[in-house]
């Protein structure tokens, strides 16, 4: 160990050598004989900071303050706690009296070094506190943004003794206040601030206005800034800021204009304010002139401005403006900055052009912000969701600083690619670097395992979360589990998490609701749906307009149009796609009627109705037979609207014709049209042919789907069979090798009774007495009449009868009335297979007969059988 020699009291020689001997050379290890005090110092100076602290010890208490003050200041520029450590323990034992200066000044040393608790520990050891030491406290406190810790400390201090803060202490409470939202403890300041005299302070009363700016207490804010006998821009800034921050746009501009008059120009500042808070508010249109007149004013905009601009214009969906916002920032000789940059390449993510990101990234780089982090994690965003993984994974190899949302980006890349087993190489490697996944990242691996198919590792992984992961399961763990089970068709599955997590006591948000109601969109769901829609009601979360549309919906797909309804007319706020959503739902169950008053009343209203609102528009003239009123609509949608016709408009135009019997019309409107008609299109036709006996143009209408689907066994049959009158033999020579299998013909249908979903084939008769179920069907058939063109022209996806046995849809309606008899007197059926006319006819019979409502979801249409009719119009 290095030998110390330390100086000691000088002895004088009794007598002067006449020839002294030579000095002795001191060894490189002995420190010059200097002061204890003054050789620390120049170790500090020297950069040996280290051994400074640990000279400490053997110096005794003989080191004065301003020495161990200087050795504090010194640990502070190396931000080094190793070295503050070193030091609180060497002053604690040189200490023997309490020193409020010394202990300020560790206080302020760890605080600025980055921990606060170590600071918090020397702050509740003092057995006196300063004023500066409480400024020491409360100003790390307000410099790691912990507002309401910083209130709490200003009541202790008040109680721990007679202190008052000064003019430096009362703006940095002021501000906790004010960003805390706790505008009694301002007013209580402004008191204090009174009785104080310190009324002149201009620092105190900004920050004081700043306080009930903030708080939106404006009558107090107004009444305080007229009332300043001295104004300088930051109180101008200040109480603009506060309307600013309530959306108050229209005052703060009239401030900010009144700022001009009374003689003092708005800085950079002041037009940034009302710049960024136009484009937080969505008002991108007025932050744009705000941005012209700032020029015009002599004002060059800065980065903010620019960066406030691309952000603005990113955030509200008018993504390709941002990048020109951008491209004119760059040419303006504006240097951006990370969030700048952030804000463009997320900009190219969403619009999708990988070829503008990658100009973005070359500009990064020559920026210098090849390694920033928050540009990096946009980027490898970025180029993940493009496909580009080799270049996102390079952007994230050189990012030497990762975060945990870089860790995430990568892994969420590979897993929306279906690498799943490269995202959890790069998982456990994650957990290595020493930034610990946190629930984001084990939602992203269970979400990426099961959207990919492996169910098992996803319930691995969810389970393992907690118990291993030490990550508590969110709201969103469940969701990726449910959302992972629907789209691969799992629905029961999904409703038993859903039913799971509320056992657990999450409760499902928007996203699980809007996730598991499509799953519960058949007739057979009912129950399941007014479950989740308690569930709604108990989060509170009816009142958000996506979810009132997806019940709107799915009560309507689910033959309750009566819910529908009660849910549209009881919405605190609509949009456009929940009337969209009524009047759809009303088109689904026949009520034309309702759907076009629905329709009017939403134009009275000054609601813009887009494609979706006059396809369904459309549609309820057609079931309505007002093929004027119909047409006119079509024609309005283009001139009065601009809004050019796309695939459903020509199909409801067709469905227009065909159930008014204008077959001839119908195709000459197929003939005009400017898109090429698809399968849609031709089956429309097709249905109105056979509806009215057109044969001809049955046969052309089938022949083009046959074209246009050369495999559909049921078309060929149709087309060749039924409409041509060729033989079934030659038919089954032709058909060879078409049909895969014969399962495809066989028609089933499915009930719901006493919670227990029943399953109903074609002749299948296992279920019920032979017996009674042939006498009951005949005496239903007794009053079904036949007409001789339907059994010539006809849709007929599953076999007749006579070769298929009794159709599903009469076993479960025979199920219904002879074996469960429902109470209410409401039969739900979903079938597989489009009814045939048969069976629609004898629904309609038993409808009639029995008193009954009778529902039936088949692959075409929903029917509503009621007292003999029939919601479809006999049209499907």
């Amino acid at each position: 160990m290095e030998t110390i020699i330390l100086p000691c009291k000088t002895i004088v020689p009794s007598r002067i050598l006449e020839n002294p001997a030579k000095s002795q050379i001191t060894s490189r290890n002995t420190p010059p004989k200097l002061t204890n005090d003054v050789y620390l110092k120049r170790l500090c100076k020297l950069g040996r900071l280290s051994e400074a602290i640990s000279l400490l010890g053997s110096c005794g208490s003989t080191v004065r303050r301003n020495t161990l003050s200087h050795l504090i200041e010194s640990c502070i520029d190396t931000n080094s706690l190793d070295l503050c450590y070193n030091l609180h323990a060497r002053v604690k034992k040189l200490i023997k009296q309490p020193d409020p200066f010394l202990e300020t000044k560790l206080v302020g040393m760890f605080a600025k070094c980055g921990s606060l608790d170590d600071a918090f520990e020397v702050f509740d050891e003092m057995c006196q506190r300063d004023l500066y030491t409480w400024s020491a406290i409360i100003g790390a406190c307000s410099r790691e943004k912990m507002w309401g810790d910083v209130v709490e400390l200003f009541y202790w201090m008040m109680e721990d003794g007679e202190i008052i803060p000064d003019n430096f202490l009362f703006p940095k409470i002021l501000q906790a206040c004010g960003n805390y939202g706790d505008v009694e403890t301002g007013r209580l300041i402004h008191g204090m601030v009174i009785k104080r005299g310190m009324s002149s302070e201009l620092r105190v009363n900004n920050s004081i206005l700043a306080v009930y700016a903030k708080c939106g207490w404006f009558s107090s804010a107004k009444r305080f800034f007229e009332g300043m006998e001295v104004k300088d821009r930051v109180s101008w800034n200040a109480i603009i800021t506060g309307y600013c921050q309530a959306g108050k746009i229209n005052e703060a501009r009239i401030l900010f204009e009144l700022m001009q008059k009374e003689g003092l120009e708005p800085d950079v500042i002041t037009w940034n304010l009302l710049i960024s808070s136009c484009n937080q508010l969505g008002k991108c249109d007025v932050a744009m002139k705000l941005m012209n007149e700032m020029e015009s004013c002599g004002m060059k905009p800065d980065v903010y401005t620019w960066t406030s601009m691309v952000l603005g214009f990113a955030q509200n969906n008018r993504r390709l403006e941002a990048l020109k916002l951008f491209r004119d920032m760059l040419l303006a000789g504006v240097e951006p900055n990370g969030v700048t940059l952030m804000s463009a390449i997320s900009a190219c993510s969403s619009v999708k052009d990988i070829k503008k990101g990658k100009e973005v990234h070359l500009v990064a780089i020559k920026l210098g912000y090849g390694e920033h982090v928050l540009v990096g994690n946009s980027l490898i965003d970025m180029y993940s969701k493009s496909g580009k993984l080799e270049s996102a994974r390079h952007v994230f190899d050189i990012i030497s600083e990762k975060d945990v949302y870089t860790w995430n980006s990568m892994i969420g890349g590979y897993c929306q690619a279906g690498y799943c087993g490269i995202a959890h190489d790069l998982f456990k490697q994650m957990r290595k670097s020493g930034v610990l996944p946190n629930v984001i990242t084990w939602n992203v691996m269970i979400t990426g395992y099961i959207q990919n198919g492996d169910e098992d590792q996803a319930m691995d992984l969810f389970h393992g979360m907690e118990k291993s992961g030490g990550v508590k399961r969110d709201t969103a763990s469940w969701n990726a589990l449910i959302a992972g089970y629907l789209q691969h068709g799992q629905k029961d599955k999904a409703l038993r998490i859903f039913r799971k997590m509320q056992s657990f006591g999450i409760k499902p948000n928007s996203v699980t609701i809007l996730s598991i109601l499509p799953a519960c969109a058949n007739l057979i769901s009912l129950k399941k749906l007014k479950e989740i829609h308690c569930c709604v009601v108990r989060g509170n979360l009816e009142s958000e307009v996506s979810v009132a549309n997806s019940l709107i919906d799915t009560y309507a797909k689910s033959g309750n149009i009566k819910y529908s309804k009660a849910v549209f007319y009881g919405s605190p706020s609509v949009d456009i796609i929940t009337w969209n959503t009524m009047i759809t739902g009303y088109v689904l169950h026949g009520c034309y009627n309702e759907a076009i008053e629905l329709f009017e009343r939403m134009r009275k209203l000054e609601y813009r109705p887009n494609r979706s609102t006059f396809a369904s528009v459309i549609s309820a003239y057609g079931l309505a037979k007002k093929v004027d009123e119909g047409r006119h609509v079509f024609s309005n949608m283009t001139e009065e609207f601009q809004i050019l016709p796309c695939l459903d408009h020509y199909v409801a135009m067709v469905n227009l014709y065909g159930r008014s019997g204008k077959i001839d019309e119908a195709f000459d409107f197929i003939r005009g049209t400017a898109i090429e008609p698809d399968v849609s299109i031709w089956s429309a036709l097709l249905t109105a042919c056979l509806r009215h006996d057109k044969v001809k143009l049955a046969v052309h209408a089938g022949e083009k789907l046959l074209e246009l689907e050369p495999d559909n066994g049921f078309i060929r049959k149709l087309v060749l069979y039924d409409l041509r009158g060729i033989s079934k033999d030659s038919l089954k020579i032709k058909r060879a090798g078409i049909r895969k299998d014969s399962s495809e013909s066989l028609g089933c249908s499915w009930i719901e009774d006493k919670n227990a979903v029943h399953t109903f084939v074609s002749g299948d008769l296992r279920q019920l007495d032979v017996n009674s179920l042939h006498s009951w069907i005949e005496r239903m058939e007794l009053n079904t009449k036949e007409s001789k063109y339907h059994d010539i022209l006809s849709f007929q996806e599953e076999e007749k009868e006579e070769t298929a046995g009794i159709h599903s849809e009469k076993l479960a309606l025979a199920f219904a009335l002879i074996k469960s008899r429902p109470a209410n007197r409401t039969i739900r059926i979903v079938k597989n297979m489009r009814m045939c006319d048969h069976c629609h006819r004898f629904a309609k019979t038993v409808s009639k007969k029995h008193g009954c409502e009778i529902y039936v979801s088949d692959s075409k249409c929903l029917h509503h059988f009621k007292h003999g009719i029939c919601s479809c119009g006999d049209y499907w």
